[in-house]
């Protein structure tokens, strides 16, 4: 396998290496969940505002008009993911490893060629959008009327490719406060600049409305990029070349894996729709909207500052295993109560976000919630694979993944009908969690610690007793008995967190909760 950078040989860890629980000095813990907190927190306030956001278009576009919104957005997404060719992501890894290696002048070169290709892969993929609007107007819209639009969205392609190249130096350095606050500021400029334009010139306004929230983006991005000094560096085509071969070699699989993903997406929909119908497929989107709200804060967190961390110590194998457990560890804790609350209160969450109508989606969400949680365990596996720069193994890992799940879908979908969705899911991620584990396990020796086992177990039994009751007991027993297990599962959260982090370092209001309900007590956390 060909590296996408140049390192030296990294010995492996052996097959016969047991991880033991050992808490080393410098564990993660504390970090992971401030990160955790920030990034979940500014999704939170996201999600909050794309409500209030997703109200208002409603009201004053009607259905059709969001109908539109979504087209037009949807062209944008896939126009800018092909024109940024993943450099998004592999710009963080190449600008944690240039960091991490204390070489300034790497750490210029790389920065220097991130601005540079982002601009140029931002003009070249609006020119491209431009110049075929009229065939993409027609393709998308059944007619060329809307092909002057599609081309002024060639703006928010430069915008937008250039602002992620700025939010990758932000994310690859772990400015994880700066990158919440570009994630809030971006939803408040969303929300403001989108509704009031498109309040005053309605359906006019959509195309218009996307082009200035992307150019705020840039500003934002740019606001908080400029505060990282990078010095000045005279460049030699030969090292451009090394550091544009790296960027692009790695980025064109993180961007074939999105365009599989978004492809994955839209198949499940289409397969929904051709089988059972659009109301299901309405069904299906709200169980999968819902199913990975929770989970989507933490994966979210994840990403943002877990990466580049494991990218900055991916050469050293017996770390980079650490880590990982480390996160998953985190993670787990993060996710259960709220998975296991989820399958609970499956009713209760469609009635509210939804309405009664919408039950059918009720057991399609606890389908979906059993794979969140098996998500949840088998991402930070992945992540592996992006941090050494693996690009081959990830590639096809994600790869066989996708052909697994289609082939799970149409046959779980043509069995059990729409709950057959949720099922491909859930057993999708049963084949995933596998696969990437002997992957990653070749790649590292990773080995999952004995505490993630154990916590893998209780979450485990707790999920299963709490989903197979539901077939088993009358709704009101269940309820009650899920509820019980909600409680246990976040008590036992919550002790767990504390022996990773003092009590002392939680905000002053977390701390007296945790004390009233004497979850734990001063002398034990301290």
């Amino acid at each position: 396998m060909s590296s996408v950078v140049s390192s030296p040989p990294v010995t492996p860890v052996p097959p016969s290496t047991i991880v033991k629980d050992i808490r080393p000095a410098n564990n993660t813990y504390g970090q992971i969940l401030k990160s955790a907190a920030l990034i979940g927190g500014s999704s939170m306030m996201r999600v909050g505002l794309g409500m209030v956001r997703n109200k208002a278009m409603a009201l004053l576009l009607g259905p059709a008009g969001v109908g539109m919104l979504g087209l037009y957005s949807s062209i944008a997404d896939i126009a800018q993911s092909l024109a940024g060719m993943g450099i998004n992501t592999s710009g963080v890894r190449q600008i944690a490893e240039a960091t991490s290696s204390g070489d300034n002048l790497r750490v210029a070169r790389t920065v220097t060629t991130l601005r540079l290709v982002a601009l140029a892969l931002g003009i070249l993929g609006a020119l491209l959008l431009a110049a075929f609007c009229r065939p993409i107007g027609r393709l998308s819209f059944g007619d060329e009327l809307h092909a002057k639009p599609v081309a002024l969205l060639a703006l928010a392609v430069l915008f937008g490719a250039v602002s992620s190249g700025q939010l990758a130096l932000v994310q690859g350095m772990r400015r994880i406060r700066d990158l919440a606050m570009t994630n809030v500021l971006g939803a408040v400029y969303g929300t403001v600049f989108g509704i009031v334009i498109i309040y005053f010139l309605k359906e006019q306004g959509i195309v218009p409305s996307l082009v200035c929230v992307a150019a705020m983006g840039i500003v934002t991005s740019w606001w908080y990029a400029r505060k990282i000094q990078v010095q000045r560096v005279a460049m030699k085509l030969a090292d451009f070349s090394a550091e544009v071969s790296a960027l692009l070699k790695l980025g064109f699989v993180f961007m074939s894996v999105g365009l599989m993903s978004m492809g994955m997406a839209y198949l499940v929909r289409i397969i929904v729709v051709r089988k059972i119908g659009v109301d299901a497929a309405g069904f299906y989107q709200s169980a999968w909207t819902l199913g990975g709200l929770y989970v989507g804060f933490i994966l979210q967190a994840m990403g943002a500052d877990f990466f580049p961390r494991l990218s900055a110590a991916s050469r050293d194998n017996h770390e980079c295993n650490r880590l990982v457990n480390e996160q998953a560890e985190i993670s787990l804790l993060l996710a259960g109560p709220g998975i296991i609350g989820s399958l609970t209160f499956a009713p209760v969450v469609i009635h509210v976000f939804y309405s009664a109508s919408f039950t059918p989606a009720v057991e399609l969400l606890r389908w979906i919630c059993l794979g969140m949680m098996l998500r949840v365990a088998s991402w930070p596996m992945g992540f592996i694979l992006l941090a050494k720069g693996a690009r081959y193994p990830y590639f096809w890992t994600e790869f066989a993944s996708t052909v697994a799940n289609v082939g799970l879908l149409w046959i779980a979908v043509s069995s059990y009908a729409l709950n057959g969705a949720g099922i491909a899911f859930f057993a999708g991620y049963v084949f995933y969690g596998v696969l990437v584990y002997f992957v990653v396990r070749a790649v590292s020796g990773f080995r999952w610690s004995t505490t993630n086992k154990r916590i893998g177990l209780i979450y485990g039994g707790l999920i299963t007793a709490v989903f197979v009751g539901w077939y088993l007991l009358p709704g009101w027993a269940m309820m009650t008995a899920g509820a019980v297990a909600t409680a246990l599962a976040g008590v036992f959260s919550i002790r767990r967190l504390c022996t990773l982090l003092p009590l002392a370092r939680l905000p002053k209001v977390v701390q007296r909760g945790i004390i009233f309900f004497r979850l734990v007590s001063p002398t034990e956390s301290s």
